[in-house]
């Protein structure tokens, strides 16, 4: 069944027995939080939470409900976005890229699902009154104290919207982005909007201040759940998003024009602000922020928006989450990008096996990497290829091991890492580009990385001992011990 709404996504949780509802009394500003994050350190990442009582800054009771913490375990991202295990869409990708024209009428003939399948994807605008416009509020209607816009952490500059869908447009070619990033409340009716510099919503408005035009900009809170997890995944600037969520749903997307905003919106959203971003205006400031490093970034200068209309459903709930130190939400909307983006980056890196991003790497602080190893200094290409592949430029700690090692498995993966390598022998170090949020590199966005080969060492490697075998049991022995393991008692 497809999800096409937040309350859908919802509902199929407290199917699975995976959504706790909250009742008692919880205030918008740091409480909220706090719940959450005690929530999502539970083992497998705890349950959704909807509360049903959240109390404004001025101490009266929201009426609208707040949704968090939707995608925080491995059986919920799968739902979102419609399968058993999250591999189900990397296996898609992988049969869409071999497009190889086979002979014969009938083979050719056979190439039409896939063909059709990609023809479905573009998003379908209609018009009409959608449901993310049954209320509008205009110029002094518009009060976001009036939603439980959360705030986080107690050193944070404010409230903020976290669980985004920006949607801006490209002035030259006309192209859509949709990128999920946070929206500081600075006060009734603007926001700042914090778009990274590498961000593709960064880039549009660069182009935008270049021609001295006004930015139309929509904030979107609350949608189908693939669209949500699409303005996430890392994207190509060239690609919509809205077409990568129709094919993760095997559905086109239903878009609506904005009410004041020259762009097009999620028919089903829960939750809309429209405004505008004059590049001639001075930059705000915004934060601090308690960031997924699970440290504070700091304060810096980025645009102001301002709201021209806020739209929404009758009975709207509000979408957010919360980062800070790991294990959190987002680390398992993360997992779901390393899944579905395996086959792409094997594109171009065929040798690697898998890849895998622990929590406790904060995404880009450490990698591990398998690969079928076949010559002497393939760890060191794959390292250079995967610096040099989009957002992995910002990869701190790559650590390359062999292809039977489950990278996936930390414990193990750290296991034969750290009886692999000879330190000084299989480090590199190198420059380039790191995450905005590094606090510890040694300039702002630039600083040093480093790659460990852990695989096998060749002898043109200059490793002329003997690499010794891993300790396994022989099969007839675990045949036998399986066979009377239940009547061991253990």
């Amino acid at each position: 069944m497809t999800l096409d709404t937040l309350s859908d996504f919802i509902a199929a949780i407290d199917r699975i027995g995976e959504l706790h509802r909250i009742t008692h009394p919880v205030r918008a500003r740091l409480e909220l939080c706090e719940i959450a994050d005690r929530v999502s350190k539970m083992p497998g990442g705890g349950k959704a939470l909807l509360f049903e009582h959240v109390l404004l800054a001025d101490g009266s009771r929201s009426p609208y409900p707040v949704a968090i913490n939707l995608f925080g375990s491995m059986r919920r991202m799968a739902l979102s976005l419609g399968v058993q295990e999250l591999d189900e869409h990397g296996r898609r990708i992988t049969e869409m890229m071999d497009l190889k024209v086979p002979d014969g009428l009938l083979g050719k003939l056979s190439m039409l699902p896939r063909l059709l399948e990609v023809a479905k994807f573009p998003p379908r605008t209609k018009s009409g009154s959608p449901p993310c416009q049954e209320v509008v509020w205009r110029g002094d209607e518009i009060d976001l104290d009036r939603l439980p816009i959360i705030t986080c952490w107690p050193e944070d500059g404010g409230p903020y919207v976290t669980l985004t869908m920006c949607i801006s447009k490209d002035p030259a070619r006309g192209i859509r982005n949709v990128g999920m990033y946070r929206v500081q409340q600075l006060g009734t009716r603007e926001v700042a909007m914090h778009w990274q510099r590498h961000k593709t919503g960064a880039e549009h408005f660069r182009q935008m201040a270049e021609r001295g035009e006004t930015m139309p900009v929509c904030i979107v809170v609350g949608a189908d759940p693939a669209s949500v997890y699409s303005a996430s995944a890392p994207l190509p600037p060239g690609i919509d998003e809205f077409i990568f969520a129709g094919f993760l749903r095997r559905e086109p997307v239903k878009l609506v024009k904005a009410v004041t905003c020259d762009l097009e919106v999620p028919w089903d959203a829960e939750l809309v602000l429209e405004g505008y971003i004059d590049p001639r205006e001075a930059l705000v400031v915004e934060g601090p922020f308690g960031d997924h490093t699970g440290f504070y970034s700091e304060a810096d200068l980025y645009p102001k928006v301002h709201l021209t209309a806020v739209t929404m459903r009758k009975a709207m709930t509000y979408a957010t989450t919360i980062v800070g130190r790991p294990p959190m939400e987002d680390f398992y909307l993360g997992h779901a990008t390393e899944r579905i983006f395996l086959p792409l980056l094997k594109l171009t890196v065929p040798e690697i096996v898998d890849y895998h991003m622990p929590a406790e790497g904060g995404f880009h602080n450490l990698v591990f990497v398998s690969i079928d190893k076949k010559y002497p200094g393939q760890a060191y290409k794959v390292m250079n290829a995967l610096w040099g592949a989009g957002l992995m430029s910002l990869a701190k700690v790559l650590v390359v091991l062999d292809k039977e090692v489950d990278v996936r498995n930390v414990q193990e993966a750290w296991w034969a890492a750290l009886n692999n390598i000879d330190p000084e022998r299989d480090t590199r170090f190198t420059m380039g580009p790191v995450d905005v949020l590094d606090h510890a590199s040694r300039a702002f966005t630039y600083g040093s990385k480093m790659g460990i080969d852990a695989t096998r060492k060749l002898p043109e490697e200059g490793f002329t001992r003997n690499w010794p075998k891993v300790i396994e049991m022989d099969a007839a022995t675990k045949a036998a011990v399986d066979a009377m393991w239940p009547k061991l008692g253990l």
